[in-house]
């Protein structure tokens, strides 16, 4: 190209990138979660499902409600929708209350999550889905909140076989490999084991309404009532 084109060529560059929505490169799945929070007795619990027996992946595990993102959804639709039809709920009796923090996986996905509220009348009504669901249970907030759960560290190492051609990268003498780490949270409730992308999710649940917990009660000034009494 002579440098009127190359101009010209960087001008089309610029115009055909303006809006461009970039995309993952390779292989990629995107799932999104709801972590929900019931009121029962005037204490605020955490809804976990035991996946069913029949399914291929993770069957038997606990796990939040959720699931893939299907085409032109949010995350934050993906994880109402999944939760409706888990659950056997109609989506108003969801309020969604905000985003956790968002999860990339080693194994080619990001996991999105929301914390929310579901009323427990129209959760009491609903039927969950057999085909996914076993059963589900509930664990009070402030349980989770207070339980130090047990945290293994796992290496992420690349399997690289044999034929890998150094000799085309230059580096006939192997390659140093980048290597990764991820943390795998373990909580316990009764006989339940809450755990993997679960327990991560349900940790940084924890850090954050745990924050907000705090920060709560720091607003209440020693001796009055958060409705402004003092007690007396």
């Amino acid at each position: 190209m002579n440098k009127r084109q190359v101009k010209k060529f960087i001008q089309h560059i610029e115009e055909k990138m303006k809006g461009r929505i970039p995309v993952p490169i390779g292989k990629y799945s995107f799932f999104s979660v709801l972590a929900p929070l019931v009121e029962i007795k005037g204490e605020l619990h955490v809804l976990y499902e035991v996946r069913s027996d029949n399914l291929t992946k993770q069957p038997g595990e606990v796990c939040f409600p959720g699931g893939s993102m299907e085409p032109g959804e949010t995350p934050e639709e993906c994880a109402v929708r999944e939760t409706c039809e888990e659950l056997g709920i109609h989506p108003d009796a969801i309020r969604v209350l905000g985003q956790l923090d968002t999860l990339y996986a080693y194994s080619n996905f990001t996991m999105y999550a929301f914390v929310g509220i579901i009323d427990g009348d129209k959760l009491a009504r609903g039927i969950p889905n057999e085909d996914e669901v076993k059963e589900i249970f509930f664990v009070p907030l402030k349980e989770i909140l207070e339980q130090e759960p047990y945290i293994y560290t796992m290496d992420v190492i690349p399997d690289i076989r044999e034929d890998f051609p150094y000799e085309k990268v230059n580096f006939g003498d192997g390659y140093n490999w980048r290597k990764g780490r991820s943390e795998i949270p373990i909580y316990l409730y009764s006989d339940w084991v809450i755990w993997g992308l679960t327990g991560r999710i349900t940790m940084n649940m924890v850090q954050i309404l745990g924050t907000i917990k705090e920060e709560m009660e720091d607003e209440t000034e020693p001796g009055t009532l958060p409705d402004g009494g003092n007690g007396q």
